[in-house]
């Protein structure tokens, strides 16, 4: 048997190729541009796989990708894992340095850019021993790009490469938040077997349309998104960019939306988001940072939709989700359910025991879905699996009697004040419940007589007024004196990376010196 992932996705087409697969609109009003049909889906993929052949690479070839979202970028990608080479998605919003060092620690055969980029990109890939540089734009534009200019001279017949389940498929790099990003190295069965699974949990069929409306450089989007709809034999409608106008004028012709919290807080502030315009949808599910419970229960309300939140990572794919089916249990806000058919999820303490229920502790993983290591890392890689085989998560949370997990925050979040353990989402939970806060983040800095000190930054909502003193006199009456902030900051944003997840280290990096005066 093939276990490439794309002999999987070959077999889930429809057998009449000139269905439609993906239809891409306008992001400002949802109208639809253009469609791509299954045969043409599967034609174009082949072509790339071909000319990606024909370069003559060495076995398990890096193809290293930092190009706009569009169709034809998710063709590349197809191919890429067709032909049996491995892809490394780059954020399109790196800069010359971050490049660099990707390029350089993963070696790519070939390197493919936006056209806009390639003044300064192609350099960068050449000093590393890059030999193939190619430019992809989408079929919108007067210029293609080189590589599709190039895949169009080869065949539409492509045999899928033959691989093994263990087989190299992509590597992501994480986020970085500590020391250089780490390459996580992800095999064809690590994303056939989440994929297929998801499939099967959230009751995806061939009569689905996703709405995709996220970057297709990171897990949810390339993976958990793009998969679900190819291995159902679905319909996507394809957004380049988020606009949630656009978006909700496609609610009434699909059944599935996928996005971070910050896109459902924007579809909140929309009027036209209502019962009406959701009810042909089957299924919102939400990931890659906190929901706030406050949006859970605001689109319920104003949708009569539950929120269906997971919870997954570079290196595992998705690890638990809240239940689909009613039968299973229901869909608890603030949770990420139970562990996926197939993963085992369990919480450690720092003695490698197994936690009781409600204790906090490490999340630890294991399962097909897992990945097999850092690219080139062999310490590192064994630093961050136990004895006996189990991936540390980084994450730190609690298992309920029900066996809903939590999370409470990362392990590198987690602050030591004055010898005892404070953590992060505890009180966020507080400030969050305050008036006129729509969100916080909490941080140890520094502090030469705790060791660490508590340091909260809070967002107001639009037109109110906040006072930090007060603030913390409330906290002073909820919780021990040692978790209460020594100093609390308003302001009207948090910094976010691309999936919208708070960057606590810029927080930290902002603040470090806040107690130092203290020292001397």
């Amino acid at each position: 048997m093939n276990a490439n992932l794309f002999a999987a996705i070959a077999a889930a087409m429809p057998a009449d190729r000139d269905r439609i697969a993906i239809e891409i609109a306008d992001p400002a009003d949802g109208r639809i541009e253009r469609e791509v049909s299954w045969g043409e889906l599967e034609s174009r993929t082949a072509q790339i796989a071909n000319l990606l052949v024909s370069l003559k690479l060495a076995p398990g070839a890096r193809v290293a990708v930092q190009t706009e979202k569009s169709v034809e970028a998710l063709m590349l990608y197809l191919a890429v894992i067709r032909a049996g080479y491995v892809y490394l998605p780059l954020n399109t919003a790196y800069q010359s340095s971050e490049i660099d060092y990707f390029v350089g620690n993963a070696q790519p055969s070939v390197f493919v850019c936006s056209t806009k980029n390639l003044a300064w990109t192609e350099p960068i890939a050449r000093a590393n021993g890059v030999h193939h540089v190619f430019t992809l734009d989408d079929l919108s534009t007067a210029n293609t790009g080189t590589l599709l200019d190039a895949s169009r001279l080869h065949s539409t017949a492509h045999d899928i490469a033959l691989k093994a389940d263990d087989d190299l498929a992509a590597i992501l790099y994480t986020s970085g938040t500590t020391g250089r990003s780490k390459g996580a190295m992800l095999s064809h069965q690590n994303l056939r077997s989440n994929a297929q699974t998801l499939v099967s949990y959230w009751g995806w069929s061939a009569n689905d349309v996703l709405i995709h409306a996220l970057p297709i450089f990171h897990v949810h989007g390339l993976f958990v998104a793009s998969h679900c709809f190819l291995l159902a034999g679905a319909k996507l409608i394809w957004f380049s960019k988020f606009d949630p106008k656009g978006v909700i004028a496609q609610f009434n012709r699909a059944t599935v939306f996928m996005g971070v919290p910050t896109l459902y807080v924007r579809l909140l502030a929309e009027a036209g988001l209502d019962r009406d315009a959701c009810k042909n949808m089957r299924l919102f599910v939400a990931g890659s940072a906190p929901l706030l419970i406050e949006t859970f229960n605001a689109f319920r309300e104003r949708t009569g939709h539950t929120i269906l939140e997971r919870y997954g990572m570079s290196e595992t794919n998705m690890l638990c989700s809240n239940p689909y089916a009613a039968s299973d249990g229901e869909r608890r806000g603030g949770t990420v359910g139970f562990p996926l058919p197939d993963v085992q999820v369990r919480v450690s303490n720092d003695r490698g025991e197994r936690c009781a229920t409600d204790e906090i502790g490490d999340i630890e993983v294991r399962g097909p879905n897992v990945f097999s290591g850092y690219w080139r890392m062999p310490e590192k890689t064994k630093e961050e699996f136990t004895a006996d085989g189990w991936f540390k998560t980084g994450d730190v949370g609690k298992c309920d009697p029900r066996g809903y997990f939590t999370i409470v925050g990362r392990s590198k979040d987690l602050i030591i004040s004055g010898g005892y353990n404070v953590y992060p989402a505890e009180i966020e939970s507080y400030l969050n419940e305050m008036t006129g806060v729509a969100e916080s983040a909490v941080i140890g800095v520094p502090h030469p007589d705790f060791g660490e000190a508590v340091v909260a930054v809070v967002v107001r909502k639009s037109g109110a007024a906040l006072d930090a003193a007060a603030m913390i006199a409330t906290l002073k009456s909820q919780i021990a004196n040692f978790k209460v902030p020594k100093q609390l900051f308003v302001v009207n944003e948090l910094p976010r990376n691309a999936m919208g997840k708070v960057q606590k280290n810029v927080l930290r990096a902002q603040h470090a010196e806040l107690f130092a005066a203290k020292s001397n």
